[in-house]
This record gives structure tokens, sequence and C-alpha cells, in this order.
């Protein structure tokens, strides 16, 4: 199955393609001139105020509808906003889900609804029409006990989907850790606390919540504002006043000393790797400018520190980088990227070295003046669009602004010092007071963590407290030939996978929202096709044969050396792993942990096979490869065993390298199918 690498080679391709964007900084030039249009504002004596901006350069128009509430805790009903949301826009008391949705549809309008808002946009001719239909949606929602069971079956199957996503796990680790199980920011949905909640609940929610006194409606478009204003009181008069509860909650704190917080992952293939400490930074803070140009200098775009150390100096990821932004609330400052496994510890030091590194030493003129020139480039051309206008006008009610914030954003960034930059990296870029969040496979990380002399707390996947996660030794008479023994009889048994001849296989995938569909042929005498097509185009092809092997990517095809032919032709049997046992280089490593199942690995050179302890099937395979000039892991997981005249075979492979590729086995034949026609 190691052939399926090519999925990798795909997304490499892909990732290599989209990073050349980010390379050229634009040259800096004379400041322009920014003269911000104000658009037109009302209120109505609910509360809602609205502001139009008018532009006749397309006859379409937007309606966005946002509720500034402040943050709220939903305690062991979290999850209830999210449901609210999902049950939104699902018809009115008064109109058919299905009728809504069929207007909608012939009138080609877009429209959507949360439990802090609705979007809606569409011709212009069809303004009124779609004003009327969202302002329905947003204020007379159809709530029932039917729709509500569907919701709470999706968000259910989607936490459990997660459950073995490293990324989902950490960033739900990172926020409770860092805001605190009792904070808007540090609480997270679980089963439980959805199975918590009522038709009641979000009934109550709903009244509670979706009130105008702090509410928002930007019209953008092309439409006049006599007319809008006439048409935005008869749709939203009747949205009765009312204000939702001001909560407040005590601000997080940062930890007394810097300390890594290790999430055990035994799935992870790479490590994610955040450095987070919470920070109160608002707009109107004369800080402000300063924190988000060195920002972009430690890890804002593809030339900063953190991006240039470990991605283009090391080799180490796909990209690092860092993030802070201005909040009326309490936020994060936090500098973040995925790295193999292997470099785990040495990508931690380096994280520390660019940050002790832009609070020691003054940025360079060339670097700052262009990061600046960048930030300006940005801001002219975002500008110049009506909805840019409408989101300035938005931050300015919202994060309470001044007037000409906007008008004196380039004189801002252009005011802000070396001097600036250092002194902010000094307040709002700690490194004594830090967590340095590690998600990743403990067995293969742990030990370069210890070697950095810092505190390591441990936590579950649930952000609670843990214990290290010991290796488990394998049991006395347990060797190479004994699990590949089992395996074989877990899947057959020796006579039965001795009469595979070829086996010819087709799995579907999507990729990057492409359909793909993959077709693998493999022979006992070491020949193999595997092709990937996406919209009936192939768009990668390697063929083994007796004596010669190549690849094709992307019209450039790849003959095989003599020491890369011998290594594929191993792969090309229908079942590779059963060579294992006859090896002489082979290392049966300590009992690993995957997806909460003990399994034996079996190391083999750069790559590692995992078979279940209990069954002897094949979990999981593991290669340490290199792409585009990228050292990197790649583990295909495999699961669904299905028999096929009598062998078991996985009709399910989940493919991760930075992204999951899952593989649907659509059909497998046994030997049949297969041509020497296959290997030219």
């Amino acid at each position: 199955m190691r052939k399926i690498i090519i999925l990798t080679s795909l997304f490499l391709t892909f990732t290599s393609m989209q990073s050349q964007t980010d390379r050229k900084q634009p040259k800096a030039g004379p400041a322009p001139t920014v003269n911000v249009g104000k658009p037109q504002r009302f209120s109505l004596p609910n509360g809602l105020k609205i502001m139009v901006v008018e532009n006749s350069k397309l006859p379409r128009v937007s309606f966005n509808l946002q509720i500034d509430n402040a943050p709220f805790a939903e305690g062991n009903k979290k999850g209830v906003d999210d449901l609210t949301s999902a049950m939104m826009g699902k018809g009115t008391k008064t109109i058919s889900k299905d009728a809504f949705n069929e207007e909608i549809d012939f009138i080609g309008a877009n429209i959507n609804f949360s439990a802090d808002g609705a979007y809606a946009s569409g011709l212009s001719k069809y303004a009124g029409r779609i004003l009327e239909l969202m302002a329905q949606g947003s204020l007379d929602p159809n709530f029932t006990q039917e729709e509500l069971d569907k919701e709470k079956a999706k968000m259910i199957e989607g936490l459990k989907s997660e459950e073995k996503n490293v990324s989902a796990v950490a960033n739900r680790v990172e926020n409770f850790l860092t805001f605190g199980k009792n904070h808007p920011r540090g609480e997270y949905i679980t089963e439980q606390t959805i199975n918590n909640i009522t038709l009641n609940d979000l009934v109550q929610h709903y009244n509670t919540y979706f009130v105008p006194e702090n509410a928002y409606l930007v019209v953008i478009g092309d439409v006049k504002f006599a007319e809008v204003k006439q048409k935005v009181e008869a749709s939203f008069e009747s949205w009765t006043k009312a204000t939702a509860p001001q909560l407040t909650y005590s601000d997080p704190r940062n930890v007394q000393y810097t300390q890594i917080n290790f999430i055990d992952m035994p799935n992870a293939v790479q490590s994610e790797i955040s450095v987070v400490n919470t920070v109160n930074l608002k707009m109107t803070d004369k800080d402000y400018f300063a924190a988000i140009v060195a920002n972009q200098v430690l890890g804002g775009d593809f030339n900063s520190y953190l991006n240039m150390n470990l991605r283009e100096k090391h080799g180490w990821t796909y990209g690092a980088r860092s993030s802070i932004s201005g909040s009326k609330y309490v936020t994060k400052f936090k500098s973040s990227s995925q790295v193999r496994n292997a470099v785990t510890d040495s990508a931690v030091v380096e994280f520390m070295n660019e940050l002790k590194r832009i609070r020691k030493d003054k940025v360079s003129d060339e670097n700052l003046k262009n990061v600046k020139a960048g930030f300006i480039g940005k801001f002219v051309m975002q500008i110049q669009k009506p909805e840019t206008v409408a989101r300035y006008a938005l931050n300015t009610e919202t994060q309470k602004l001044p007037a000409d914030f906007y008008e004196n954003y380039i004189k801002s960034i252009n005011a802000v010092t070396a001097d600036d930059v250092l002194r902010v990296a000094n307040k709002y870029f700690l490194t004594d007071n830090t967590r340095i969040i590690v998600t990743g496979k403990g067995s293969e990380v742990i030990k370069g963590l210890e070697k950095l002399k810092m505190p390591i707390f441990y936590f579950d996947k649930f952000g609670m407290p843990s214990k290290k996660t010991e290796q488990k030794k394998v049991a006395d008479g347990v060797t190479v030939k004994s699990v590949i023994d089992k395996y074989i009889a877990a899947i057959g048994g020796e006579q039965t996978v001795k009469s595979v001849k070829t086996t010819a296989t087709k799995a579907t995938a999507t990729v990057q929202g492409m359909p793909m569909e993959m077709t693998m042929k493999n022979s006992i005498d070491g020949k193999s096709l595997v092709e990937m097509t996406m919209m009936g185009n192939s768009m990668m092809k390697q063929v083994v044969s007796d004596k010669s092997g190549y690849s094709v990517q992307q019209g450039q095809r790849k003959e095989y050396d003599a020491a890369k032919l011998a290594e594929e032709k191993i792969d090309a049997l229908p079942f590779p792993e059963t060579i294992l046992a006859t090896k002489s280089d082979v290392q049966l490593l300590p009992i690993q942990t995957v997806d909460g199942k003990e399994t034996y690995a079996i190391k083999d050179g750069k790559k590692t096979y995992f078979f279940d302890v209990v069954s002897g099937l094949k979990t999981s395979i593991s290669s340490e490869m290199e792409a585009n000039g990228q050292k990197m892991n790649q583990v295909v997981n495999f699961s669904d065993y299905k028999e096929v005249k009598g062998i078991k075979f996985p009709h399910k492979m989940v493919l991760n390298v930075g992204m999951e590729i899952e593989l649907i086995t659509s059909e497998i034949k046994i030997n049949e199918g297969v041509s020497e026609d296959d290997f030219k």
C-alpha cells in the first residue's frame, strides 16, 4: 500500500505552488492619501443600527446582520449556541423549510443564518424580497424537535470524527489550558453537553441573545439609501427591543514559568507546536500598530523570522507563523507550526530562540521597511472595495475607534519604529511565562523534549492532567516472525495468501475538494501500476515492470535508478509486509498504542508497520520520506477489513501527511483484471 505515497507528492506540489505567491514583498513607495468613504447611517427605535454603502458598479446587493454581544460561557450545555445557529434558516413559523429554500433558490439569492446574525446577497432587483426573507428567517425561526435531533446527531458524529484529528485536539486543549474551563474561550463541546440541550434551551437562548440593542445591519451594493431605509424599517421594526446579558469573567492568567504542556496522540505523524500567552490588546491602545507590525516581523508572513528559520533554513515544516490581534476582550498571542516527530525538540528550541531574538535585537531597517510596505499595500488594495468600507465602519462602531482611525492607518503604520517593535515584543511576546503546548506522539518525541530541561506537564485529549505514557515491552516469545504469522492467519491463512498472484484495486477520495480515483495493480513477480485520475485526467502514474520503472507527474516522466527499482519491486507485491520475517535487519519495537489499541511495531529501514496485538491485522504503516525538499512522515491507517475470496482486505485507508485523505475501496479483484500491458 506504500504506493499511496503519490498522493503525498501531489499534495506537496499544490502546497509548493501556493507558497510561491507569498515570497515577493511590494517595494516601498510614497505613502498614498487614503479617503475612506463613510456609509450613510440610521437607527431604529429598538436599537438596530444600519449602515448603507451605495455602489452601482454591479447590479448586486448584500445584507450583513451582526449582533455584537459580549462572550458568554454555556457550561454544561456547551453547544447551545452552535445548535441555535444550525437550526436557524430552516424556514419560519409561517413558511415551511422547503418553501423557504425554494424561493431563495428561485431568485438566485444566498442567505445564511447564525445565532449572532445573518448574511444575504443576490441581484439588486430582488433586494426587497431578499431582505424580507432574511428578516423573517432571523426574527421568526422555526425550532422543532425533529430538526434538533438531526442537528444533534450530526454534531455528535462530527465530534467523534475529530477525536483522531491531531489539529482539532491540539486546538481544543490549547484554548482550555490558556483560558480555563469556565471561560467562554476555554470551554468546549462534548457529547454529554450536546445531550444536555433541550428544545426549550434553544428557544431561551435565542430569546436572550438574538436581540437588537447591539445589532448592526450593513447594506452594500446597487441600492438607494432612501429605499433601503424604508425597507429595513418595514422588515425589522417588529424586532422587540432588548439587551443581552453583559456577563464578565476573570481574566485568564499566564503560567508562572515557561513550561511544556504535552498531549499524547499516538496516531500523530507530526507534532503540533504552539507557544502561547494571553494578551490584552485593544485596537485603541497606543501599542496596537507596533504590536501588529512586530508580529509580522516575527511570524506574520513568508519572510518572517519563524518561517525563514523553521522552513527555509531547516526544512522542518511547510510553514511557521505567529498571530496577535486587537480585541475588546483578552485574547492570545500564539506562534505555531507542525513539524516532523524527529525534530520536535529542536523546533521548540528555535521557537524560543526567535522569540528571544525579537525581544533582544532591533529589527533591521530593511526588514521593517518591507513589512510596512506589505501592510500599506494590502490596506490600499482593500480600501477600494465597498465591503471593506462597511467592515471598517463596523469596526469603528464595535471597537470604539476614533473616527479618523482608518484615514490615519498608513500614517500609524509608518510611525512604528524599530524601538517600538522591541518594546512591544517584550510586552506581548513572553518567554518567561509562556506555555509551549506540544501535541504529538509521545513514544517518539518525549525523550527529546526531556533533554530541553524544561518542566513538562502531561494532559489528555480533553485538557485533564495525565501521566507520562510509559512504553510497554513486548511479551517474551513474541518475534517479528510470530507477528507476521499471526497477520497472515488473520487475513486468510498461508495457503490462501500464497494463492494470490495479482490484485487489482480501485478506490476513491476527495483531495482539496476535488474527486479522485485511484487504480492499483500488483503482481507476485514484483510488478505494479498505480494511477491517480481527477475528472478523467491522469494526474500521476507509477509503473514497475521486470527491469525498469518510472513515475509520471504533471507530464514529467522520471525513470527509476537501480536502488529505487529494487525498493519499488518489493512494495509492488500484493502483500509486501509478509517478507518482513525473512529479513535480518528489521526491528521489533516496544508496544505502541494506535487509536486506543495496542499494536506491535516492526521497523524496516524508513518504514514502520503496525499490527493489532489482539486481531493480528495491520493497522498502519509509517514512512519517513522526502519530497520537494521537505522531510516528513507519511502514515497510512487501515480499517474496515472485508473478505474478498477468502482474504481480508482493508476497505478504508486514511493517508495523513499534514492533512487527511480518506480512500474508500470500491473494488478488489484477485487473480483477474491484470495484464502485462498494465506494466508498460
